[in-house]
């Protein structure tokens, strides 16, 4: 049964019942299953274009690497929006988010078999492809859940729930593709990570409400939903337009180091493979640390003193840790960048996504928030492009290694130009401003 409207604010289409933490717990829990299989894929990518059977030459792997993630953006840009707003229509006796998530992550099972067996470069990258397709089907939907059923106090708090979800849940997938390279065995962890994201789907669907009816369709067939999804009205939300621009180049700070992690300890460090999944494992460690002691405190901090400042924070700790680790000359001092970038990612992941929920229309929250995921997913797609192939071109010019010190050193520059798009947008206060009737540009 759909929840009640009148638990919702008719102007803002925000619900007003305060949730359990429990509740809280399960509507970010899925997250946890999305982004293992984020972390684990990705890890498994690399590995097996640095150490693989079928790895390129060691100075074609930036360029490798950027076309195997084309197709993966463009298709998690089309899709995850488009499913999203679909979803806000929905009509269905499960609500309108669930079967999409059900559909996606079924799905998802089958492709994550064929990147399991894969044993080509192009085998890898179709069915990388496929799983993109298939993953944003639930990711697109699902991310409508925090407006949905969240109220406007406990936005911080399920802001920061669903950071420490996307946390864990890297986490997973790097340690179960780390533990599993040491074994031998590097196509277990990604059927261990299908598994995981099955449990975290079926808790999700079982315990989680429906949320907001759907909005009516009034006539309009499917096919017109989708298109609206890429409606010019979307520029007139201003300070929703510059803080997708500011996320994208955040995330492409973050997403330059998380990318290239394994050719730069094998490159600049000259680490071999155990060697450097080890490290990594060490670095992620000190990462995730620096994530959970910053999550929570960031989010209550952002309550206070308002989202931005927050963000300004996480930008400046952020270039100073990607910063580090382009410099560094050993790998400890390496992993003291990470545990800053760490601190950061934390940080922003609680409070971008809060500052995200106050902002965007509330009843169109699939087509919104799914249209973050153009920033999302395209920062990491051009953060290899621009690092990757920055990589390659300096290491023809000054020699094997440097290349992955120049590219991180890009990653940083991106925080700067990150807090400089993060200017023009405008918080609404804690009261609800949207309510108010308060224009938003």
């Amino acid at each position: 049964m759909h929840a009640d409207p009148a638990l919702a604010d008719e102007a803002s289409f925000r619900p007003t019942a305060v949730l359990p933490i429990g509740h809280l717990v399960r509507i970010s829990l899925y997250w946890l299953g999305l982004t293992a299989i984020d972390g684990a894929v990705g890890l498994f990518i690399q590995n097996r274009l640095n150490f693989g059977p079928f790895a390129p030459d060691a100075l074609e792997v930036g360029r490798i690497t950027f076309l195997l993630s084309i197709p993966v953006a463009v298709i998690s840009i089309l899709i995850q929006p488009t499913v999203g707003s679909i979803s806000d229509y929905t009509v269905s006796r499960w609500g309108r988010r669930k079967p999409y998530i059900v559909i996606g992550s079924l799905l998802d099972l089958v492709f994550l078999a064929g990147i399991a067996l894969s044993n080509t470069i192009l085998m890898l990258g179709a069915f990388a492809a496929l799983l993109a397709f298939s993953t944003n089907i639930a990711r697109g939907p699902f991310q409508g859940y925090v407006p949905d059923l969240v109220p406007e106090k406990q936005v911080g708090l399920a802001s920061a729930m669903v950071g420490l979800m996307q946390i864990l849940g890297n986490v997973t997938g790097f340690v179960l593709v780390t533990v599993a390279v040491l074994l031998g065995r590097i196509e277990v962890a990604i059927f261990a990570v299908a598994l995981v994201e099955l449990l975290t789907m079926a808790a999700v669907v079982a315990r989680v409400g429906e949320g907001q009816p759907p909005k009516p369709r009034s006539g309009k067939s499917w096919a017109t939903i989708a298109r609206e999804v890429w409606g010019t009205d979307v520029l007139q939300e201003r300070s929703y337009v510059w803080l997708l621009a500011s996320r994208f180049f955040f995330l492409m700070g973050g997403a330059v180091l998380v990318n290239l992690i394994l050719t730069y300890l094998k490159q600049t460090h000259g680490l071999d493979e155990d060697a450097a999944n080890a490290t990594n494992l060490v670095m992620l460690v000190t990462i995730v640390v620096a994530n959970v002691l910053a999550i929570i405190p960031s989010a209550r901090l952002s309550d206070r003193i308002g989202r931005k400042p927050v963000i300004y924070a996480s930008c400046v700790i952020g270039f100073v840790g990607v910063a580090l680790a382009a410099l560094a000359p050993a790998v400890p001092i390496a992993i003291v960048g990470g545990a800053l970038f760490g601190a950061s990612a934390g940080t922003f992941l609680a409070v971008d996504w809060a500052l995200m929920t106050d902002i965007i229309p509330k009843a169109s929250s699939g087509r919104y928030m799914g249209l973050s995921n153009v920033a999302t997913t395209s920062s990491t797609v051009i953060a290899v492009a621009t690092g990757g192939l920055l990589l390659d071109a300096v290491n023809i010019a000054f020699g094997l290694g440097t290349g992955p010190r120049a590219a991180f050193l890009l990653g940083a520059a991106y925080y700067v130009i990150s807090a400089i798009t993060l200017r023009p947008v405008v918080e609404p206060p804690r009261s609800g401003r949207r309510a108010a009737g308060i224009p938003m540009g």
